[in-house]
Formats: C-alpha cells, sequence, structure tokens
C-alpha cells in the first residue's frame, strides 16, 4: 500500500515526487512515456530560474530525477489504464491498474500533461525539433533573425506571434478563416505590427525540410492555389488536448477535458489531486507547473494525516 501514487514524470509529476518524498510519504511515481513529458520536444529551456545561460532540457529533467531518487521515490515505466476507487475499512483507497500491475494507494496526483494538437500534415511529425515548435515561449530564441511560419487564429496564437517578433525578422500568421477568434485588442497589435504578414484564408498543407525546416506549402481555401513559402521555422498554436482519458468517468472535467481543481489542487473526488498541462490555465510553463506540483504534494500531505 503507498500512501501517493503519481500518474505522469514531466515537471509537474517529477515535482510532486520530491514534495512526496520530503514529506517522507511512501511514493510511487508511473509513467507510461519517457521521462520529461511534453517540455522534452524543446530542446533547451531558457527562462526557467536559476539557469539565466539556459539548461538542456534533457539536463534539467535528470536533475529533477536525480532529486527523486536520492529520496528514495521510485520511478515505474508502465502505462497506466484504470483509477479505481475503493472503501477499505475507514479510509479511501484506490487500485491503479497498468497493464502489468496492480498497485494499490491511499492517494493519487495526476499529472499526465498534455499535448499539443497537431495539423496532421506531411513533414510535421518528421521535423518536430528541427523547425516546427509548439511553444514560442520556449523556442523563440532559436529562431533570432530568422523568418518563421505562425498557424492558428486564438488568443494564444496571437500571443504568440507578438512574442516572436522580439527575436523573428518576420514572422507570416496562416489562419484558415479571416476572422480571428482571438480578442479584438490582440487582433489590432497583430494588424499594426510591421514585422507580422498575415496570409488568411490558408492552410499548411505540408511542411519542407530534409533535417530542417526550409518551406511550408499553403493553400489558399477560397482560391485552391498552393504556393511553396520559404521559412526556417513552423510555429503550430491550434490548441492542445490534455491527457485526461484516465479521469473522464471518475472527475468533474471542463468542455475542453481539462481536470477541474480548487487552490489546493484538489480534484472532484476526495484523496486524489492534479497539477501541471493536465489543468487549463492562461500560461503553460515548466515554471508553473512546478508550483502546482509543490501544493498538490502538500496537500495530500495535510489530507493523509487526517484520514
Amino acid at each position: 500500500m503507498y500512501d501517493l501514487v503519481i500518474i505522469g514524470a514531466g515537471p509537474a509529476g517529477l515535482t510532486a515526487g520530491i514534495y512526496a518524498g520530503r514529506f517522507r510519504l511512501n511514493t510511487l511515481i508511473i509513467e507510461g512515456m519517457s521521462i520529461g513529458g511534453q517540455i522534452i520536444l524543446s530542446p533547451t529551456i531558457e527562462n526557467y530560474p536559476g539557469f539565466p545561460q539556459s539548461i538542456a532540457t534533457s539536463e534539467l529533467i535528470d536533475k529533477f530525477k536525480k532529486q527523486i531518487d536520492d529520496l528514495g521515490v521510485l520511478l515505474f515505466n508502465e502505462e497506466v489504464t484504470q483509477i479505481l476507487p475503493e472503501n477499505k475499512e475507514r479510509s479511501q483507497c484506490f487500485k491503479i491498474k497498468t497493464a502489468e500491475n496492480i498497485y494499490e494507494t491511499r492517494s493519487v496526483i495526476i499529472a499526465s500533461g498534455a499535448k499539443a494538437k497537431r495539423l496532421e500534415v506531411k513533414g510535421e511529425e518528421k521535423l518536430v525539433g528541427r523547425g516546427v515548435s509548439y511553444c514560442g515561449t520556449c523556442d523563440a530564441p532559436f529562431f533570432k533573425g530568422k523568418e518563421v511560419l505562425l498557424v492558428g487564429g486564438g488568443d494564444r496564437a496571437l500571443e504568440e506571434a507578438l512574442f516572436l517578433t522580439a527575436y523573428a525578422s518576420k514572422v507570416t500568421l496562416v489562419h484558415r478563416r479571416q476572422q480571428f477568434r482571438g480578442s479584438k485588442i490582440l487582433e489590432e497589435k497583430i494588424r499594426d505590427n510591421p514585422k507580422i504578414i498575415l496570409m488568411l484564408d490558408s492552410v499548411v498543407e505540408e511542411i519542407v525540410g530534409t533535417n530542417k525546416v526550409e518551406s511550408a506549402k499553403i493553400k489558399n481555401v477560397i482560391t485552391g492555389k498552393i504556393i511553396d513559402y520559404p521559412v526556417q521555422g513552423v510555429f503550430i498554436f491550434v490548441g492542445i488536448k490534455p491527457n485526461t482519458d484516465l479521469a473522464k468517468n471518475l472527475l468533474q472535467l471542463n468542455e475542453a477535458k481539462f481536470i477541474i481543481t480548487g487552490p489546493d489542487m484538489k480534484t472532484s473526488l476526495d484523496g486524489v489531486y492534479a497539477c501541471g498541462d493536465c489543468l487549463q490555465k492562461s500560461l503553460y510553463q515548466v515554471v508553473n507547473a512546478c508550483g502546482e506540483a509543490a501544493v498538490a504534494a502538500d496537500s495530500v500531505h495535510k489530507y493523509l494525516l487526517n484520514l
């Protein structure tokens, strides 16, 4: 019987493990994919406090991993398939099912993260990390003085386009409609910025490049005309999809399928907490995922003390 099982080993899950280990909770972290979560798609992190010269993402995650190892927190590489709450005597108990095993725990932290929605076009998957990015805040510095393409029309896409102008020499914004979905104030700033070129009523059909992005094939949805547009980077902001299938029949989710929590990271079910990118918020960064994870682990500790 574990005190805590953490589902997910991205920055949020690993941070929750560090805090749980310091609380001396008998803790297990389970991760179905690679340790580090979706931030591994970015080779370098330039905005994490304490590293003014930036740090390789793999190096930062290795440091997280060493901390949980030093604290005796276990990490198993298995895919969680189900969370089953059970009443055991007077205390709440959960069974965590994977393809290989069943683990029992007194509490759960879900830090399953999210993944950026893909365009699902030719060349996209091949060139992820080689010019294709889903995080302007993470990767903009790598495109200083270069010409980039940005796909999307919501608030985040418009915000990221403006952010990219601080680095790129030109930002071409591609949107499938004539009207943006983002706020009017952001749209005004976009239209007034001389470094931003608008390509409306258009979609990306293919991302072209051998070892790095070289161009994008863009189709005008009105005329059907396709052009080969030279760029060194493609930033995609068409939304994110939370990894919350495990929680859909267990916890309260919002319309976009993100887990709903209170300020203490508690979900709608006693004993279950959540943190990181599986929650909806205005900023998706490693630093605030870690902050949420620290709160979640502290809340678990207090919850277990009161059982």
